[in-house]
């Protein structure tokens, strides 16, 4: 059960023209946005926030962002972002062998050697503690430039941000994201947990 109530999308008329932003990228307005909207502010911060972190300004496709997530989420054991994560990946034109097999995606054929590298920076990233090393960063320098890097972080900070907002509220998830959820990753027991 969640710990705050979800306002309607038309409880503050900022906040649902911003969210329009959500309906290309998961179909829907989440439930997080419409509990932080009770502080419109906060709401309206994110929003903007999630615009400017996902905007595309180098070779981080839209796809390997959203994979970024669902790794950050995954670390974190975030259940509600795990599945926002991948179903916004499968609308961004994610590969559908890595969206099937992205649990494996240290040894699977479908992910470049780039996109590990990206991958593996957002697992190190996302643990406690921080496992961002020597390693890590030499492996992104050789398929990434520092801007990239810091588009990367972004979406990691970002998740961050979202993983605790939405484990401690206990957001349902709503059944777009369950759907992509129990599609891609039910075969590894992802499930709605608290999110219900």
């Amino acid at each position: 059960m969640a710990l705050v109530t979800p306002l309607s999308a038309d409880h503050d008329p900022e906040t649902r023209e911003l969210a329009a932003f959500f309906n290309e990228t998961l179909g829907f307005c989440p439930n997080s946005v419409l509990t932080m909207q009770r502080r419109p502010a906060i709401s309206k911060a994110f929003i903007n926030l999630n615009k400017a972190v996902m905007a595309n300004e180098g070779q981080v496709t839209s796809a390997l962002k959203r994979m970024i997530a669902w790794v950050s989420s995954n670390a974190t054991g975030c259940r509600y972002c795990q599945a926002h994560a991948i179903r916004a990946a499968e609308r961004y034109g994610a590969e559908q062998e890595q969206l099937d097999n992205i649990w494996e995606y240290k040894t699977h054929p479908a992910f470049s050697d780039a996109e590990r590298a990206a991958l593996d920076f957002s697992l190190a990233a996302s643990v406690i503690p921080n496992a961002v090393d020597d390693k890590i960063k030499e492996e992104l320098y050789k398929y990434w430039d520092e801007g990239e890097i810091v588009e990367m972080l972004g979406v990691i900070s970002l998740f961050g941000y979202l993983n605790r907002w939405n484990d401690s509220m206990g957001t349902m998830v709503e059944e777009g994201a369950i759907e992509s959820g129990e599609q891609y990753l039910g075969k590894h027991g992802w499930e709605k947990g608290k999110h219900v």
